[in-house]
């Protein structure tokens, strides 16, 4: 089961495919109990993971979890599913480990991965020849979503919003490529009239320029615009300035502005229209360090606006670099230390010692 084919976000858009998903779900709970594995680790994904942890603990397969669903921030009533068939919880936010440990959850915060990755090494000048962009010119990256609908959403907004930016055809935009993506399809998206906003202001449309990596993209631009999720956290761990922004269905948006509220370890305030922030930046923060466009504030005169700062020298771009590296820091507990050999070593743990000399040896073994 791929998990790309059963990731959906948003409470229609699950609703959409939710036969195809339950299908899948099923497809691996037989295999679950045809050949139960010696330990199981999930990573996020509640809505199939909780119940899969149910069918693993009554084979007696111990659970680990790595990267915590977003309890904190709604259906926290889903907390007893973790009490209950989940051994050990591995988290990448520093805040998840005492909201857990205080709900009798035994966490451990492990450190984020994107955080050990030390800085794109390729230059500016290299990275220019390789991808064909003008480096007298500033690059502004967009980072639309990992998904065509998210694509199809807020890529129309974004480069409206660097359209209108560019009164004196001063930048070029970046546009990466994720791998659930097919580079095809999205430049075949770039030749469509109505793949973009018809009124650019007075501004110029910027060329576009499919690239591969999103952290050199991040490394090299000016600023950039990022849909929500975890390509915000590797913004930050770049460094880059940047807007979040998201667009879902009307009535999901209000569902969810009505659900999502924090605990008392996340201090999180709402905005002047009573949104609490989402991104996960603002959120390790403890304040808003980014701005935040969502639904109907997503649109492309407030999207440049708020960018237009982040690209010039003005004390806010300054500011935001100092609190982006700030927060950076606190997604690794330990200097130096690697959130994956800690999994690892958790892992490792819970085995049994025949399992643990099978994963081992396995040559041996056989």
């Amino acid at each position: 089961v791929r998990a790309e084919d059963v990731a959906h976000m948003g409470l229609t858009e699950v609703l959409r495919h939710a036969f195809y998903i339950h299908s899948q779900y099923r497809a691996l709970v037989r295999s679950i109990k045809r050949s139960p594995p010696a330990l199981a680790i999930f990573i996020d994904f509640p809505d199939v993971n909780f119940r899969l942890a149910m069918h693993c603990k009554r084979l007696g397969v111990p659970v680990l979890w790595f990267v915590s669903p977003q309890l904190w921030a709604w259906k926290r009533r889903r907390l007893r599913w973790v009490q209950r068939f989940v051994d050990r919880m591995l988290v990448i936010f520093p805040f998840e480990a005492p909201f857990y440990r205080a709900r009798g959850v035994d966490a451990e915060f492990v450190g984020h991965p994107l955080a050990t990755l030390p800085q794109p090494a390729i230059s500016r000048e290299d990275y220019a020849a390789e991808h064909g962009l003008d480096p007298a010119k500033q690059w502004i990256a967009l980072l639309p979503g990992s998904r065509k609908k998210e694509i199809k959403e807020n890529f129309r907004q974004m480069f409206a919003a660097a359209s209108e930016l560019n009164r004196r055809n001063q930048y070029q935009c970046l546009l990466p490529v994720a791998r659930t993506i097919d580079p095809e399809w999205l430049d075949k998206q770039l030749t469509l009239r109505e793949f973009f906003e018809d009124k650019f202001g007075k501004g110029i449309p910027p060329k576009i320029t499919l690239v591969p990596d999103a952290r050199a993209a991040l490394h090299h631009a000016r600023a950039s615009i990022v849909a929500s999720g975890t390509a915000t956290v590797q913004a930050l761990t770049i460094g880059n300035p940047f807007i979040v922004v998201y667009r879902v269905s009307a009535l999901t948006y209000a569902i969810l502005k009505r659900l999502v509220r924090y605990p008392t370890e996340i201090p999180a305030q709402p905005d002047a229209d009573g949104n609490l922030p989402i991104a996960m930046p603002n959120l390790i923060a403890g304040r808003r360090i980014v701005p935040e466009l969502l639904n109907q504030r997503f649109t492309a005169q407030n999207l440049a606006a708020a960018l237009r700062p982040l690209l010039e020298d003005t004390p806010a771009r300054a500011e935001m670099i100092v609190d982006l590296a700030e927060t950076r820091a606190k997604l690794l507990p330990i200097p130096n230390s690697n959130p994956i050999h800690r999994v690892c070593d958790a892992a490792e743990a819970l085995l049994s010692p025949a399992a643990v000399d099978v994963a081992r040896n396995p040559v041996q073994s056989v």
